[in-house]
């Protein structure tokens, strides 16, 4: 096998996968990287595999000798970030023409403009293979409706490990939407966006990835700012893939039944404020410096007759915080607490300039939606207050 690349190529294209390479690998050839270079397509691949989590990405590259290598991930990753830009030969002379490499005691040999460096290399044929979803129906969606969702969803999930389904995020396929659907048992964060192709079947597909595969598949995304990109989303019991121009991310699934989220999220409200969400948020960041030193608890004083909130937060032997702000009412005065991080997060992922807060009393569920743009559906539980 011989190439030669660009070295901003080789090292960006590394740095993305290597995220799929497991910090305490079960076998040592989960610790690199597969190289696979085609000389009729001059395409390098990338992959990385953590039988879990699987990344794969290509480039463009002069392929003067086909083949695959497993190549260390970190020592790969800390040589080619440091070299200079330019162009680098890669070349791995102990396999014959066209052939992958097998054997003990391989090496690859990296020349960049001023240097030569020598890596220690395993078989490809040592290498996992990554999953294949066969005979699955496969969606359609624009990239910007992907991460809108991964946006709006990702940060309500669960990072307790021993309620392993709420980790991810629940995927429901429906005629022409997709609905993410995160919660952790204290709030609950829903977004539908819109699919590109609609279904052929008119049934529903649901799936639940987990929260890490779903974070790399927003980087990888945004990292390229592919908004009008399609990417097609396939899925059995136990796989998902994500694939788009020459790049692939292959998930498990996470097994167990997920809530009914629906049934928690109230129809009807007896009060409804409409608000800034950038100054209801600046606001609340002041007022959680002093919730921080205490319980993280912020109280809103909801005044109909004022048309304003207040916010406050009495953090004993360290001091108070009490701060207004004009929003529009309707309904009776009623005062409610939250935990200042739930209620910071939500409002950071509700993509309008404006939102509406519903709500019926101070122990009930209450919903924050933004008032145009993306249909996306925030909830809360409040806590109780202790005089």
């Amino acid at each position: 096998m011989k190439l030669v690349c660009a070295q901003s190529d080789l090292s960006t294209n590394l740095s993305l996968v290597s995220r799929a390479v497991p910090s305490r690998p079960t076998h040592p050839v989960l610790s690199n990287v597969l190289l696979q270079a085609d000389a009729q397509t001059n395409q390098v691949s990338l992959t990385a595999f953590d039988l879990s989590l699987g990344i794969r990405t290509s480039f463009n590259a002069e392929v003067w000798q086909g083949g695959a290598i497993a190549l260390p991930a970190k020592l790969l990753v800390d040589i080619t970030s440091r070299l200079p830009e330019g162009e680098i030969t890669l070349d791995d002379e102990s396999a014959p023409q066209g052939e992958t490499s097998t054997g003990e005691g391989l090496t690859v040999t990296l020349t960049p403009k001023n240097g030569h460096y020598q890596v220690r290399a395993m078989s490809a044929e040592e290498f996992p293979e990554l999953p294949i979803i066969e005979n699955a129906e496969t969606i359609q969606l624009t990239a910007a409706a992907l991460i809108e969702g991964l946006r709006g969803s990702l940060f309500a999930t669960s990072g307790d490990e021993t309620k392993q389904v709420l980790t991810g995020v629940h995927l429901t396929v429906k005629q022409d939407t997709l609905e993410f659907a995160a919660t952790d048992g204290h709030r609950l964060a829903v977004v539908e966006t819109i699919n590109e192709r609609p279904l052929s079947s008119s049934s529903e597909l649901e799936v639940t990835v987990p929260n890490k595969a779903l974070r790399e598949l927003e980087r990888m995304l945004a990292h390229h700012s592919l908004s009008d990109e399609s990417v097609a989303l396939s899925f059995d019991q136990g796989q998902v893939i994500f694939a788009w121009q020459n790049q692939r991310l292959t998930s498990r699934t996470l097994e167990g039944q997920y809530p009914t989220y629906r049934q928690l999220i109230p129809r009807q409200f007896e009060r409804q404020v409409t608000l800034d969400r950038r100054q209801f948020l600046s606001t609340l960041e002041r007022i959680a410096v002093l919730a921080d030193q205490k319980n993280n608890i912020v109280k809103l004083t909801i005044d109909s007759a004022a048309q304003e909130i207040t916010l406050s937060c009495e953090a004993q032997e360290m001091g108070s915080g009490r701060e207004s702000i004009s929003a529009q009412i309707s309904g009776q005065d009623i005062e409610i607490a939250f935990n200042v991080k739930y209620l910071m997060e939500g409002l950071k992922a509700l993509p309008a300039s404006e939102i509406q807060m519903h709500l019926n009393q101070n122990l009930t569920p209450v919903i924050f939606t933004p008032l145009s743009g993306l249909k996306m559906t925030y909830l809360a539980m409040p806590v109780q207050l202790r005089n």
